[in-house]
């Protein structure tokens, strides 16, 4: 099964577990997204990649300029451990690692968590690709990715027992929205998949097309 299968089939299923008001405010803060226009201002194709440098889980530093050095890189921007839909895509993305690195290519995952919430231990122990923090979203706002949520979902999210400020380190209430890029070597954005709506992800196959 794909990723976009697993996710329609995911989000189907979460119809059923959260109907009614929830299902209608998540909806209205994806209408909401879709109607600011954000993603027009949001990097793109063949735009040149910033200077990215960020600490990984370890605590260690991950510099994606060095990366490119070898190797094309995958970056995909993750909103939490809390975010089913966002671990689905990160089991989805681990399978296809061989396969994207027979290509060249090195992936990078970017969320918004401190290093202490960004993965689970099990996660940190079999996950083998980096997981890098973007503290205060620098790096996402820097290209254009960084929204705030809706008073009306902040209160469903605190609901379901998501503490995006303990997570987070801070009380901006943002998330990323979904993207993905393939960037060459020589830092040009090759390949984006931009989405206002979370239940969405670039498939690994289209990614590996992309290379």
């Amino acid at each position: 099964m794909n990723l976009t299968t697993q996710l329609k089939e995911f989000a189907a299923a979460s119809v059923k577990r959260h109907p009614g008001v929830a299902q209608d405010t998540m909806k209205q803060a994806i209408d909401s997204l879709v109607a600011s226009e954000m993603i027009e201002k949001a990097f793109k194709t063949g735009d040149q990649l910033p200077d990215i440098t960020l600490g990984n889980a370890l605590g260690n530093e991950v510099r994606i300029n060095e990366i490119l050095k070898e190797h094309k890189v995958i970056i995909a921007f993750y909103r939490g451990n809390w975010c089913p839909y966002c671990n689905i895509q990160l089991r989805a993305l681990q399978q296809a690692v061989p396969l994207f690195e027979a290509k060249g290519a090195k992936l990078v995952i970017i969320g918004p968590e401190t290093p202490d919430n960004s993965l689970t231990t099990k996660q940190k122990n079999e996950l083998t690709f980096e997981v890098v923090s973007d503290i205060d979203m620098i790096v996402a706002r820097s290209m254009n990715l960084v929204y705030k949520l809706p008073t009306a979902l902040q209160e469903l999210y605190k609901k379901f027992g998501i503490d995006l400020a303990t997570n987070q380190g801070n009380g901006n209430q943002e998330l990323p929205i979904a993207a993905t890029y393939v960037v060459e070597q020589d830092g040009t954005i090759s390949y984006h998949f931009l989405e206002e709506d979370y239940k969405l992800r670039a498939d690994p196959q289209d990614i590996l097309n992309a290379l």
